[in-house]
Formats: structure tokens, sequence, C-alpha cells
């Protein structure tokens, strides 16, 4: 006889419940209930049977919480803290809305959430993932099986689709404009949690080589906060710095604030640009120049690609479902 742990009397037995009978971990489980490839048949047979003896059903949104979605998609955000998420989640909401979709979000950036365990939390209620899944990309899309996987901003992954931005491209259009105004000695503040910032670092570096420029690269947390206490402690140092790039338009606030604290004209002493384009830019003093994406644009992207997936019009992993986006220079006040 199996030895298990019931859940309490009346209440509807969970994922972790059928993991404690089965011995196996919440993620296996998922694999099972959704014949998902990684594990054995004998495994297999054995969670499904647990899970009938348990009562346990697979929480679909489908079933009676959306009725009359046609479709439900994982929306996997790593910072929704960042103004940018929450921009390119509106978009992608708003193109599957249009179509009659459900979204169901999940903001795995706090506390020791990953990108694979987002998709482990979504894979049993949609039929289909976008995210900013960086390397895990290929996990989760074999977590998911044959439903479809867009991936953002990580143009090695092998996920089904694929949204990459020409970061070679954008570096270009800013350091050639900060050199145009004069600049030599330039700072790109970069991010120090690793995943898409080796993409923008590595262009900003192979552009400055070929441009002629000083690049010092240095690294902060992807805040205002963080970024004006590296780049105060960089001025302190008595750093020759005639420009700066920031990884994002957050980052580029804190450099803002930095410099002014600091006594530096910006643009005069110092032009500062941004990346991604949020509104937040127009807001502050002076307004800041910025590498923007049409993030509208990005979500209808996401979403087209993905029903090109479900309907087969696009086959998984071909060259026509991985897509690359470029940014625009907005000149603006600081540069």
């Amino acid at each position: 006889m199996t030895s298990r742990s019931q859940g309490p009397t009346g209440k509807r037995a969970t994922i972790l419940d059928v993991a404690a009978a089965a011995g196996v971990s919440r993620q296996t489980v998922t694999r099972a209930m959704n014949d998902m490839a990684g594990i054995s048949q004998d495994t297999r047979e054995r969670v499904r049977r647990l899970a009938t003896e348990l009562g346990y059903t697979p929480s679909r949104f489908a079933k009676g919480l959306v009725q009359g979605a046609r479709i439900s998609v994982g929306l996997a955000i790593p910072d929704l803290t960042n103004p940018y998420f929450p921009a390119f989640a509106s978009s992608v909401v708003e193109a599957a809305t249009n179509r009659g979709w459900n979204v169901v979000v999940d903001d795995y950036g706090h506390g020791t959430g990953s990108a694979l365990d987002a998709a482990e939390r979504l894979a049993p209620h949609v039929d289909a993932l976008i995210g900013y899944l960086g390397r895990e990309s290929e996990m989760a899309q074999e977590m998911m099986g044959r439903r479809p996987v867009v991936s953002l901003d990580h143009p090695a992954g092998r996920s089904a689709g694929t949204i990459s931005f020409d970061y070679h491209h954008a570096a270009r259009l800013a350091l050639n404009h900060l050199v145009s105004l004069g600049c030599r000695n330039i700072a790109y503040l970069d991010s120090d949690q690793g995943r898409p910032s080796a993409g923008r670092g590595a262009a900003a570096a192979a552009v400055a080589e070929g441009l002629g420029v000083q690049l010092r690269r240095c690294e902060a947390s992807t805040s205002a906060a963080g970024a004006k206490a590296v780049v105060a402690t960089l001025l302190a140092a008595q750093e020759e710095i005639d420009g700066l790039l920031a990884f994002n338009d957050l980052m580029a606030a804190g450099a803002l604030k930095a410099l002014q604290e600091a006594g530096r004209a910006v643009p005069g002493d110092c032009p500062v640009i941004g990346m991604d384009g949020i509104p937040l830019g127009e807001l502050l003093t002076p307004e800041l120049t910025t590498l923007s994406l049409d993030l509208r644009a990005v979500g209808r992207a996401a979403v087209d690609l993905l029903d090109g997936l479900l309907s087969g019009s696009l086959e998984a992993g071909s060259e026509e479902a991985r897509l690359v986006l470029l940014h625009t220079l907005v000149r603006r006040q600081s540069a």
C-alpha cells in the first residue's frame, strides 16, 4: 500500500499534495499531468493515479474562471516595479484581449524566484507562454512541451519563438551622438544582474572601440538609487567622464541626480543617454535622451508571433519565428 498524506477534508487537493504523496517534486507533477518529456512512464502513471485518488485536477482558467477565453497565455515578468515591464505587460494584455485571449501574469523577480519557477507555476494553467526567460527559455519550452514559448531578449534561446533587440544598432546610435557632442571618455552604466546586460555591454564596447573612444564600464543595480550611488562614487574618485550611457532609463535617472549633486551640468559637462523609452524620461529635469523601444509594438509583436505559432502558420524554431526589433534615438535635453 502506498503511504501518502491527504489534504484537509473538504479542501481541494493541490499540486503540492500530489507531489508529497508521490514523493516527487512539484515540477515532476507538472510534467506528468501535462504529458511532458523528462520523466519515466512509470512515474507519469503513478503521479496521475495518485492525482485521481486525491481528486487533484490541474487548474485551467478556461474552466469556470475565464469561461469564453479561447486561449490562455502565461506572461513571465522579472520585475513589475520597473516601469518598463508594466508598460510591456499592458501591451501584451491589450493585444491578447483583442483576440479574446486570457493573460496570466507571474512576476518572478522578487525573493529567490527564477524564470523557470514562473514557467512551472504557469504551465498547468496556460496554452502558451511569453516572457523574459533568459537562459532558462529552453528549459521553459521543454516544460511546456508542444505548447509554444516566445522568449524575449535572449536570441540564443531555443524556444518556439524569440524576440531580440539589435544592441549594436542601439549602441551605434547612442555613441555616435555622444561623439558628435565632443565626448571621448564615456561611462557605460551596466546592470549587475547578468541577464541581458552582457548583450548591451558587449555591443557598447565593440562600437566604442570602432569609434576610437574610451568606454569605462561600471555596474549597478537596475534602479535609480543603485545607479546614483555608483556614479557618485565615480565622480568622487575624480574619474574623467564627459558622457554617460545607461543600461535603462531608471539608471539614467539616478545618474542625472548624482551628476547634479556633484555640480556637473547636464548636458554641458556630461551628456546622459538612457535606454528603453519609458514615460519617466519626459518628467525628469533635464528631460532624458533615450534609446527608445515602442513598447506597444513589442507587445503586439510577441502576441502576433504567438498567434502564428498556435495557428501553425509559423513553424516553431524557424527563422520566421525569430524577430529582431530596433531602438530609435529620442533626443531631448540631456544629450
